[in-house]
């Protein structure tokens, strides 16, 4: 097949869906297909354009066999409503050149949020006559309402017009949870156009390393420490805060250290909150490098999700099967009732705590750090599940099965039950 995938993010970009993306189109690659990647000029998550690609309005690359066509984005390091509004629909006007500057494609993968991108993969959709299945990494604008980035009520309703046209306008939805699935059948999109295909991550790259003599934690100075990490995108849906308030709790425990790697911009915010809460067992760090990501995994004694209490089924964090794929357990500070809480109660590799609760945090970090077997426990049983369930060649296998459905003009309700069946049989345990 010719496989158009249309995505705000792609490599080099380190965290969140582009990682996902980039190893989702070489995989397709590998299988035989052809594959162009639309997508803009590196910028996440610093909101700064990469070196190297700055000045650029247009850009084509080739890696591991994927053609990779960038655009210009009208970036801002601080955005606004209107800033941001004014990125998508950069994207939306100069990546639609690049999408029409090669191959016509049998398919297209559009990947959301941005929401507007919708808009122009439609317009090929039926330039092309060819269909598009609708990538919902994030639920929008639903997410932005409830983290109180979005208010004004006139665009609010016209974001939520754009929604059901994507959905409308889609051949097929997939979806990364469960929870997903529920959130969209309650707007009016029929099940039977919905698959759920969940993120994924390389077990064979994310594996359980052992603690002693790890390079990571040498080099950090964390060697005799019980190392609590957060790492991954600091945002609006998060509250890091409350990690900043349990490490201050915990500061009369010298052995306990919390490491929390991200970007620049919000370490920088964090470390002032370090200090006025007197947090000084807090290591900052930018993010890592990918190649050092295995090690850094297996340098913690506890992985750490996080989410606000009004974060429940609209966003699943791509941290998830990461953590459980390198075998240390998960303590997540999430809402009981959410995507995440259900996942991490399903995979039995951590445990659920209150959200913006430092002291139920804390409560949990003491339970790990004084019971090491149940920790080790928790750890072997999320690394099962993640080989079970995250595998990224069992993603790259439904993903391709998907595709040939939907070329081929198979219903939807017939293929569905083959890319589901890893969901349903986990269900009924």
């Amino acid at each position: 097949m010719r496989i158009l995938i249309y995505t705000y993010n792609y490599h080099p970009e380190p965290i969140g869906i582009a990682p996902l993306m980039t190893e989702l189109a070489e995989g397709l690659v590998k299988h035989g297909h052809s594959v162009r990647v639309i997508t803009g000029m590196p910028n996440y998550p610093e909101r700064q354009i990469y070196e190297g690609y700055q000045g650029k309005f247009y850009i084509t690359e080739l890696k591991e066999g994927v053609t990779i066509q960038r655009s210009y984005l009208r970036i801002k390091s601080q955005p606004n409503l209107l800033d941001r509004l004014l990125l998508e629909l950069s994207f939306v006007f100069s990546s639609l050149p690049q999408a029409f500057n090669g191959w016509r494609p049998d398919i297209i993968l559009l990947t959301v949020p941005p929401l507007l991108v919708s808009l122009p993969a439609t317009l090929l959709s039926r330039l092309y006559k060819c269909p598009v299945v609708l990538n919902v990494q994030d639920i929008l604008p639903e997410a932005a309402i409830r983290v109180g980035l979005l208010k004004n009520k006139w665009m609010i309703r016209i974001l939520e017009i754009i929604e059901k046209f994507a959905y409308k306008n889609a051949h097929t939805i997939s979806v990364i949870a469960d929870g997903f699935v529920e959130n969209i059948v309650k707007k009016g999109v029929s099940p039977s156009k919905i698959v759920c295909i969940p993120n994924w991550v390389d077990i064979n790259f994310i594996k359980p390393l052992p603690k002693d003599r790890n390079p990571w934690r040498t080099t950090h100075k964390l060697d005799d420490k019980f190392v609590v990490l957060y790492s991954g995108n600091i945002a609006l849906t998060q509250g890091l805060e409350t990690v900043i308030e349990a490490a201050a709790k915990l500061s009369h425990i010298p052995k306990i250290s919390f490491v929390i790697a991200g970007e620049s911009k919000a370490l920088a915010i964090l470390q002032e909150y370090c200090l006025k809460k007197g947090a000084d067992n807090v290591v900052l760090l930018p993010l890592q490098p990918r190649e050092q990501l295995p090690d850094m995994l297996a340098a913690a004694d506890v992985g750490l999700i996080l989410q606000k209490h009004n974060v429940i089924s609209f966003n699943m964090p791509s941290k998830i099967p990461l953590l459980l794929a390198s075998g240390r357990p998960i303590i997540a500070s999430v809402p009981k009732e959410g995507t995440a809480a259900r996942a991490i109660k399903r995979s039995g590799g951590g445990v659920v705590v209150k959200p913006e609760s430092p002291s139920a945090l804390v409560s949990a970090i003491l339970d790990l750090y004084n019971n090491p077997s149940k920790a080790t426990q928790l750890g072997q049983k999320g690394r099962k599940f993640a080989v079970e369930r995250y595998s990224f060649e069992q993603s790259l296998n439904d993903y391709e099965a998907l595709f040939e459905a939907v070329v081929s003009g198979e219903e939807l309700n017939i293929s569905l039950p083959k890319l589901a069946s890893r969901e349903s049989a986990l269900l009924s345990k």
